[in-house]
């Protein structure tokens, strides 16, 4: 009984410890993450080591240790590397589509248990923008929607429809960064983003990884989404998707605040938000509109400078004049736009 009696002390001895380190654990993930946020929001190390009342050399390593992990993340296929450059890269051919398939197919089944969480930020996309803030830059601008998402939203529950919405939106995010694009904001079922063109006078890459990129996204849907939602018993997804090039203003667009509460305490940091204005906004969003269920559909200034074998994969898209009437601003004639095959 003695011996019994030992080891049952011996186990709520290491019950206590391991629960110990839990929670100093837990506490440690917090304090970094309250760092990293302090940072971000461009407060000093100093700073923050008063904030969270912990040593300069604890925020220095804390710092180092996130800035080398997001050196890593830089280096993995579904993230974009320095943006001055992205669009230089022909990233199809490094993007492992069967991967993108097998990522939406676990998202959306996720989403339905209520199992993901949504954890993408802006905050790479502010950073690329913040360096062209005031000043006018070429983007490609890549517009995707669903279909019919009003009838989805009469027939489905709402927890159901956001589930849906929460799953597409975070899959068709990491796409946009595999390709080397950047999500500029979520317009409740539709996404915008954007490519940088380092070089105005040669889009080629930068088109042609936007235009990849939306071919992916619909094989996303119709082979990952689909599949998981058949079987659950929902109905299946479709989406259009819209795609110009052309100069566009960044502008500051208000702030973004956001509060802290650390030690009781509430901290109030604000960072400069950035838009980008232009009439490629506009026309992206216009030619979505154009599209049919699981087409994409690019502008003119697209379709120019693809090659051969990327044009064939498109058709002059007829439309009659009341339909369609803009005129491109390089040549002052009708502007045309180009359709995917239907799929």
């Amino acid at each position: 009984m003695e011996g019994y009696g030992s080891r049952r002390i011996n186990k709520n001895e290491n019950a206590i410890i391991c629960s110990t380190k839990v929670h100093e654990s837990r506490l440690r993930a917090t304090t970094k993450q309250a760092a990293m946020n302090l940072y971000h929001a461009g407060l000093f190390p100093d700073t923050i080591a008063m904030q969270l009342d912990i040593s300069r050399e604890e925020v220095d390593s804390i710092i180092k240790d996130a800035i080398a992990e997001d050196e890593k993340k830089r280096k993995s296929i579904k993230q974009a590397s320095d943006t001055s450059s992205i669009g230089m890269f022909y990233l199809d051919a490094v993007v492992n589509i069967e991967n993108i398939i097998k990522s939406a197919q676990l998202a959306m089944w996720k989403s339905l248990k209520g199992e993901m969480e949504f954890n993408i930020s802006n905050e790479d996309t502010q950073s690329v923008l913040e360096k062209m803030a005031e000043s006018k830059a070429t983007f490609v601008i890549l517009y995707i929607d669903i279909v019919g998402s009003t009838k989805l939203s009469m027939t489905l529950p709402v927890d159901r429809l956001a589930a849906i919405i929460r799953g597409f939106t975070h899959e068709m995010s990491l796409v946009v960064s595999a390709y080397g694009g950047h999500v500029l904001k979520y317009l409740g079922d539709a996404i915008l983003a954007f490519f940088v063109v380092p070089d105005k006078s040669n889009p080629y890459m930068p088109c042609t990884n936007a235009m990849h990129c939306a071919r992916s996204m619909v094989r996303a849907v119709k082979e990952g989404f689909n599949v998981i939602l058949n079987q659950e018993g929902y109905p299946e997804l479709e989406v259009r998707i819209g795609i110009d090039v052309g100069e566009n203003v960044v502008v500051q667009y208000g702030w973004d605040v956001q509060s802290l509460v650390i030690d009781d305490r509430q901290i109030n940091t604000k960072k400069a938000h950035q838009d980008i204005l232009g009439y490629t906004i506009s026309m992206a969003s216009k030619i979505t509109g154009l599209a049919q269920p699981n087409q994409i559909v690019i502008g003119q200034y697209v379709y120019d400078v693809l090659d051969e074998r990327q044009k064939g994969l498109f058709e002059l898209l007829p439309l009659p004049p009341e339909v369609w009437s803009y005129v491109g601003s390089k040549t002052g004639n009708l502007y045309s736009l180009y359709a995917s095959a239907l799929q």
